[in-house]
């Protein structure tokens, strides 16, 4: 094996040692005794003012650091309070929106009511409604003991729902004349000429119209856009309630009666609340 050569020298390790604590104690004994220039201000301005200015830098970054760290946390938290702000506010205005549209319901209630002044209404709302995408069957949230009775007509958006088909304590059931099982003795107003007005969820859903048939318009009079109300000599419906307006006149195979459709006045798809007119049609007749 080869063997290291003797060195009959000082270490390098132990001389860079002595002479770093031989400049440190003579640096530190020139700034004590308040010697000025010179060989030892030359060494100290290279070694202790750079050493200095790197302490300044890195104590001001971290007070700057700090610093940015506090405001992002006022930021964040003053950002969460805005939003909660928006939030609240949100929700007022939501409220206000609701509360104005059930305004504009019961003032289109109001006016329908005031049109029908002849008659004894009460309002009401609806709590259910059938499976179909259509208000053919709904509940509404007044029974007898409110006074409702089977066959009371019920009207909104100015014109004729349906007829109340079923009454519990506090609930009704109504069936409108959209529903295919009904049917409404009218006449067209123009003409006085009577039609049997029949309900069909198909027409609704493909055209939004009902049917009418059994029309005798011999001098050919009935036209597009005519308004059909309910005849005086229905059994169950009050005369002269709005149904809605021929779209359609087709004369029939036997060339004695005409039929068509009719676009129904009210919106059968955005019913929330509607009236119920208290007087039956038996008691309007003994009238």
């Amino acid at each position: 094996m080869r063997q290291r050569k003797a060195n009959g020298g000082i270490p390098s390790k132990y001389l860079l040692t002595f002479l770093s604590i031989v400049c440190i104690m003579l640096l530190f004994f020139s700034y004590s005794t308040g010697f000025s220039g010179g060989p030892l201000e030359t060494i100290a301005n290279h070694i202790f003012i750079p050493m200095q200015k790197g302490i300044d830098y890195i104590g001001s970054t971290i007070a700057i650091s700090s610093a940015d760290t506090k405001t992002k946390e006022q930021l964040i938290a003053e950002n969460e309070e805005l939003q909660e702000q928006v939030n609240t506010l949100n929700d007022k205005i939501k409220s206000y929106e609701l509360k104005m549209s059930e305004l504009d319901e019961l003032q289109k209630l109001y006016e329908l009511d005031q049109s029908y002044l002849d008659y004894d209404t009460t309002g009401a709302r609806i709590i259910g409604k059938s499976t179909s995408n259509w208000f053919n069957t709904f509940t509404i949230d007044k029974g007898s003991k409110d006074g409702i009775q089977v066959n009371m007509n019920v009207i909104a958006d100015g014109g004729l729902v349906g007829i109340v088909s079923s009454v519990g304590d506090s609930y009704a059931v109504v069936r409108a004349i959209i529903d295919d099982t009904a049917n409404v003795s009218a006449t067209i107003s123009s003409t006085e000429d009577n039609c049997i007005v029949s309900g069909s969820l198909e027409n609704m859903t493909a055209s939004n119209v009902i049917n009418y048939s059994n029309l005798a318009d011999s001098d050919n009079k009935v036209a597009i856009g005519d308004v059909v109300v309910t005849s005086n000599i229905s059994d169950k419906y009050l005369p002269g309630l709005l149904i809605g307006y021929v779209s359609s006149v087709n004369l029939d195979e036997n060339d004695l009666s005409k039929s068509g459709t009719i676009t129904p006045v009210v919106d059968f798809k955005h019913l929330s609340d509607v009236l119920v007119i208290k007087q039956l049609k038996e008691s309007y007749k003994s009238e």
